[in-house]
């Protein structure tokens, strides 16, 4: 039952259908998993490739920004089913958590960052996000901006018009409203790095894909460090290809000044007061690695890792702490420094 002023995005679709008479590509209908992995693919991965998809495919882009549950909010479920099929988008992440929010305020993940979907959903409205004037045009924003909707620019006539012609039509009979369809010849070097999907029941068939299965059941099971290490692999070759860059410096002390004056009790921190009281210091710095900010954490009675590993007397994990830049003088709830714990 729908709420007034609130639309869910199946339903904006088939008005878009009905009303503005345009054809959709993608209404909520999942019998073509194939087609649906390459829409998110489109969606989820950086703007310019999947610009570069869009334009063969489509005129407009409907963003649905409603919050809660809007796209942006769905988008880490799209980029895993583009991984089941493009293999290349999360690589060996099956679960694609590479692709997310980091933490409860919404900060978004690398991947996520430098998504289609992101740069168009928090375009002007996000600090810093704008998408660019050459591919896409914004026609169409509602009076508070859950909906949006762009013009592609510089759309593919070739593979409009390939479109357009019925020859070009696979359907079961002619005049047939089925139609499995087929994609035009632009897109063929995209399609040609597409593994058809294999649903769990086929997991035993001949040539089933056991190895993928095995890890994405296993991601599934241990999400955490599932992220861990998909985010470590990015941080890594990032740096390898571009280095630190100012802008990264500045986004890095803007999660840490958020994170460690913001005191509550997350799975962040609890992961961290594990790591630390377990004494798994290869894990801890691993993702640390991978998400230096981590290291500020604060549970809700203000303590953070360095006073935990204080607590522990684990030397190791104070020096890997301390050369992360976490401060060792300052209090707890209490009035505690983590030095003071040495006393205690």
């Amino acid at each position: 039952m729908l709420r007034r002023n609130s639309l869910s995005h199946s339903l904006l679709l088939l008005l878009s259908a009905a009303i503005a008479n345009r054809t959709t590509i993608a209404d909520g209908n999942t019998w073509n998993h194939e087609h649906i992995a390459l829409l998110g693919k489109t969606l989820t991965t950086n703007l310019d490739e999947g610009w570069e998809i869009a334009r063969h495919l489509a005129d407009y882009v409907l963003i649905w920004g409603g919050g809660g549950g809007d796209d942006l909010a769905k988008s880490p479920h799209l980029a895993r089913i583009a991984n089941s099929v493009y293999r290349d988008h999360c690589p060996d992440d099956p679960t694609c958590r590479a692709f997310g929010f980091l933490d409860r305020q919404g900060t978004p993940s690398p991947m996520m960052e430098r998504s289609f979907l992101y740069r168009l959903h928090g375009h002007k409205i996000k600090p810093g996000v704008e998408v660019p004037a050459d591919k896409f045009e914004e026609v169409y924003q509602s009076k508070y901006g859950k909906v949006r909707i762009f013009k592609i620019v510089n759309i593919s006539e070739e593979s409009k018009e390939w479109v357009a012609d019925p020859a070009n039509r696979v359907c079961d009979a002619p005049g047939s409203w089925y139609c499995p369809g087929q994609y035009p010849p632009g897109l063929s070097m995209m399609l040609a790095r597409k593994k058809d999907f294999q649903q769990l029941g086929d997991f035993n068939a001949e040539g089933a894909d056991d190895e993928y299965t095995k890890s994405y059941f296993r991601d599934l099971q241990d999400p955490d460090s599932a992220r861990r290490k998909a985010l470590e692999r990015e941080a890594r070759e990032r740096k390898e290809t571009q280095g630190a860059t100012p802008e990264d410096t500045e986004q890095l002390k803007k999660r840490v000044n958020q994170i460690y004056n913001t005191w509550e009790d997350t799975e962040d921190s609890t992961m961290m007061w594990k790591l630390i009281s377990s004494n798994a210091i290869d894990e801890l710095r691993s993702w640390l690695e991978a998400e230096p900010h981590k290291a500020f954490v604060r549970s809700k009675d203000g303590r953070g890792p360095m006073w935990w590993a204080f607590e522990h007397r684990n030397e190791e994990i104070t020096k890997l702490l301390m050369k992360a830049g976490v401060p060792h003088t300052d209090r707890d709830a209490n009035g505690y420094t983590p030095v003071d714990l040495l006393q205690q």
